[in-house]
């Protein structure tokens, strides 16, 4: 199980490389750096939280994961 801090600095690292994406891509189709930067500001705050949410959710699903063995003294 993860930490709270580790969810949101991953979400957060994530948002940065996204965030670019998204800022690039506007910024050659509009070809306006304030329309561009306004889309990957908000886009970039409205994501971050879900993404938290989302890692918090699966955080408390048990499908998929593995116990590992213990081991005997």
């Amino acid at each position: 199980m993860e930490t709270h801090l580790r969810s949101v600095v991953k979400g957060m690292s994530w948002r940065v490389i996204a965030t670019l994406v998204t800022t690039i891509v506007v910024w050659v189709i509009s070809g306006e750096v304030s329309m561009a930067l306004f889309a990957g500001a908000s886009d970039s705050l409205i994501k971050i939280g879900l993404y938290w949410g989302h890692e918090r959710i699966w955080q408390t699903v048990g499908w998929g994961r593995e116990i590992p063995p213990t081991s005997s003294p």
